[in-house]
C-alpha cells in the first residue's frame, strides 16, 4: 500500500525542492521509492492476467531542467508507465501520485504524424466503433471522455463539417481517471486500478487494430 508518509514526503518535497534538502532525507527518498515500486509492480502483476504487458517503467526523481523555465531539480510524485508487448499490442498505462492531484491514464499521447494520421483517417471513414466504447457503461463511468487538446479547426486534409469533426481535431487519444488522496491509501488502491486499466483495455485493443492495418483491414506487421 501507498503510506500516508509516502505522501506526506512529497508534500515536504515539494516545499523543499532544492538538493541540500533532498541529499539530507535521501535515504528516505529510497525507502518510498522502493515501497512506491512494489506497489507498481504489484499492479503489473494483476495485470498480466488479463493483458500482456511488456515492461514496467517507474521514472526518476530527477527533472530535466535544461529547457526549462522551471529549475526546481527535482520531481514531486512517483510515476511509472507499463507498455503493451509485442508488434500487435500497442498503447500504454500510466500511474501518477502526487498528493492532491494523482491520476491514472491511458491512450495514446502525442502520437507521431504516421499514427495520428491512420486513427483520423479510421475516424473519417467509420468512427461506429470509437463511440461504441466511449459509451459503454463500464467505460464510461470509469474514464469519461478524451483529456487533452484538440486543435481550433479542422485537421488538414479533413472536412470541417464531418459530424466527427470533435474526434479528428484531437491532438492526443488519451484518458484520465482523477484519484484523491484517499483513492491513493485505500487498502484496494492496487486492485482498483487493475479494474480501471482492464475497463480501458477495449480502447488499447480498438487502437491496436487501427493502427497494425490499413484502411482496407490488411494487416501491416
Amino acid at each position: 500500500m501507498i503510506t500516508k508518509e509516502c505522501l506526506n514526503f512529497l508534500k515536504q518535497l515539494s516545499k523543499n525542492n532544492n538538493r541540500e534538502w533532498f541529499d539530507t532525507h535521501k535515504e528516505t527518498f529510497k525507502e518510498h521509492q522502493l515501497a512506491t515500486k512494489k506497489v507498481f509492480e504489484s499492479v503489473k502483476e494483476g495485470m498480466l492476467a488479463h493483458d500482456l504487458i511488456e515492461t514496467l517503467k517507474m521514472f526518476r526523481i530527477y527533472r530535466d531542467v535544461r529547457f526549462s523555465k522551471d529549475k526546481t531539480p527535482f520531481k514531486d510524485f512517483f510515476s511509472a508507465s507499463m507498455n503493451r508487448s509485442g508488434a500487435a499490442l500497442r498503447g500504454s498505462y500510466y500511474l501518477h501520485l502526487k498528493p492532491g492531484e494523482s491520476f491514472l491514464a491511458v491512450g495514446f499521447w502525442d502520437p507521431n504524424k504516421e499514427d495520428l494520421l491512420r486513427i483520423r483517417k479510421e475516424i473519417e471513414m467509420d468512427a461506429t466503433d470509437f463511440h461504441d466504447f466511449l459509451e459503454a457503461p463500464k467505460f464510461k463511468s470509469t474514464w469519461g471522455d478524451f483529456s487533452g487538446e484538440s486543435l481550433k479547426t479542422a485537421p488538414k486534409g479533413f472536412d470541417k463539417t464531418h459530424p466527427d469533426i470533435a474526434l479528428l481535431r484531437r491532438k492526443n487519444y488519451v484518458f484520465v481517471k482523477s484519484l484523491t488522496d484517499t483513492d491513493i491509501l485505500h487498502k484496494d488502491f492496487v486492485s482498483d486500478t487493475i479494474d480501471a486499466f482492464n475497463h480501458a483495455r477495449p480502447f488499447l485493443n480498438l487502437m491496436s487494430d487501427v493502427l497494425t492495418t490499413d484502411l482496407n483491414g490488411s494487416s501491416l506487421i
